[in-house]
């Protein structure tokens, strides 16, 4: 056997019960990797554990982490949070199976079916892989997604949901319920409803935490039903909780499914003999490939059309999990990984080219599926005994092969088939492959201080939008210069004063006109409309 071949066979991991491979002989381990990280990977079983069992992994929020108690409510920490997820499974499933059967139904459609998802982030990225990765031509409902606070997004979504919008069932998500550009989904929705004489109460779900600004408008307008968000599951771990559940269940996948291949995986990524790990085994590879410093992009390359989502849904919870400024002594590191990546082989014909040949700053991930397409479809031979999926499985091993002979790394993920056990099982890998890493670099992957810098960022520029409307329509029928119109709004930051004015001054009815001026700053002025 070629020297290649037993280094594959050394480091290749499978687990029957989930169907996954996973090879990790295409990274180049330094001699004594594996002894060296032997006492880190050990202490990251003993705090995965503790984070189970219940321990603050949230120290800011005072908040611990549970989404691996939403598959095996059995391991919760207390008997109350255990039934409660029991009782919301049970609840959505009931909702979802009158909503089927008629029993729950729009004002003037006999019956829902269309479900329109609005949500951002975690709320949004796992349902839109879900349904994407699942559908088929027996589902039950047809699923849209508002995921974004993007104008002509919502139009163009509502333009393609066309005359079924009374028939369509729409379920907001956000767990703090002022989400803004959630909240921006919902006010477009309901106008659209409106605009039918519909209300959108009589067609709508939330999904948030309790007490919610969400939840209290949700119950004062009479929602069909809500489900809630518990402040033990993050955003970019929610999939497995009703965030994503619901949506799946009324698309009319089997979420039981997903839940059991998700507990197959953590069951499996429980081991302590890192060899039988994947979860570790991923992580460790992540370690070698980066440096343990982030030093290079994580490429994921599905070679399933079904999967293009993924490179989205691992980005967020790769990125917002890893991306930290400080580690838990508080010094600071910097630490994180890049992620992007669409699908093969389409991508081979758009930057493989600079993978095999250009600056290495990356290892890649191939996702393949065995099985190429239904079994009641058989399979075109597109030349004598070769078919379309051969030609993909070829496309994915000649890429595999070509960056490993030009030094490039790579990880090769394997499923025997795409069906619910199997892609609750990959959520479930990733999910804790990110924990195992974080424990490697003693960072906290379950908070998230630049996403709401970010936030609070936003809103100062919709309050100076604010003062600088208002200031020029003090000044109505006269054209300011940039300075005028900032110094008129109690403001020195120029900058964002001539962004907020461009952007109005571009919509038609926001009241606010550009008039060109080669002596003003920039050389544009700007009039509010008498």
């Amino acid at each position: 056997m070629s020297e290649l071949f037993e280094r594959f066979r050394a480091h290749l991991y499978h687990d029957e019960r989930t169907g996954l491979w996973l090879d990790t002989s295409r990274i180049r381990f330094a001699d004594g990797f594996w002894e060296a990280m032997e006492p880190r990977l050990s202490a990251a079983y003993e705090a995965m554990a503790a984070l189970e069992a219940g321990a603050i992994a949230n120290p800011d929020e005072n908040r611990r982490v549970g989404h691996y108690w939403l598959r095996a409510p059995e391991l919760a920490p207390e008997p109350a949070l255990r039934d409660v997820i029991t009782t919301t499974l049970e609840a959505l499933l009931s909702f979802t199976d009158a909503v089927h059967a008629a029993r729950i139904r729009p004002e003037r459609a006999s019956r829902f079916r269309d479900v329109l998802v609005v949500g951002i982030g975690g709320s949004a990225l796992g349902p839109e892989l879900v349904a994407a990765a699942l559908t088929t031509p027996a589902d039950r409902m047809r699923v849209w997604f508002f995921d974004n606070t993007d104008p002509d997004g919502f139009d163009r979504t509502l333009d393609a949901i066309g005359d079924a919008l009374p028939a369509t069932l729409t379920v907001v998500i956000s767990k703090s319920g002022g989400t803004k550009e959630t909240r921006n989904g919902m006010l477009e929705i309901d106008a659209a409803y409106r605009r039918l004489g519909l209300d959108l109460a009589k067609h709508a779900v939330a999904v948030t935490g309790e007490g919610s600004e969400l939840d209290r408008y949700a119950a004062s307008r009479g929602f069909l039903a809500r489900f809630p968000m518990w402040d033990w599951v993050g955003g970019r771990t929610s999939e497995l909780s009703a965030v994503g559940l619901l949506p799946a269940a009324l698309q009319g996948l089997d979420v039981r499914a997903m839940l059991r291949g998700a507990r197959w995986m953590d069951e499996a990524t429980r081991s302590k003999e890192t060899r039988k790990n994947p979860a570790a085994l991923l992580a460790a590879a992540w370690y070698s490939a980066t440096g343990g410093q982030g030093k290079k992009d994580m490429v994921l390359l599905p070679y399933k059309d079904r999967l293009e989502l993924f490179s989205r849904y691992a980005q967020q919870l790769v990125m917002e999990s890893l991306g930290k400024r400080l580690d838990r002594k508080g010094r600071e590191v910097h630490q994180g990984i890049s992620v992007y990546g669409n699908k093969g082989s389409t991508d081979q014909h758009a930057y493989v080219q600079q993978l095999r040949d250009g600056v290495n700053n990356f290892f890649v991930t191939f996702i393949e599926v065995l099985l190429d397409r239904a079994p009641e479809r058989p399979s075109l031979e597109v030349e004598p005994g070769v078919t379309s999926g051969d030609y993909l499985s070829g496309f994915l091993q000649g890429t595999r092969r070509a960056l490993w002979e030009s030094g490039r790394e790579s990880i090769t993920i394997t499923l025997e088939k795409l069906d619910a056990e199997a892609l609750g099982a990959l959520i479930a890998l990733y999910e804790r492959a990110v924990g195992f890493y974080a424990e490697l670099l003693d960072i906290n992957a379950y908070h998230q201080p630049g996403v709401e810098a970010g936030k609070k960022a936003a809103q100062a520029v919709i309050t100076l939008e604010e003062k600088v409307v208002r200031a020029l329509g003090d000044k109505a029928g006269t054209a300011l210069s940039i300075e005028e119109a900032a110094r008129a709004a109690g403001t020195d930051d120029l900058e964002t004063v001539f962004f907020i004015l461009r952007h109005l001054s571009a919509n038609p009815g926001r009241g606010i006109q550009r008039v060109r001026d080669e002596n003003a700053v920039l050389g544009w002025r700007f009039v509010a409309g008498k």
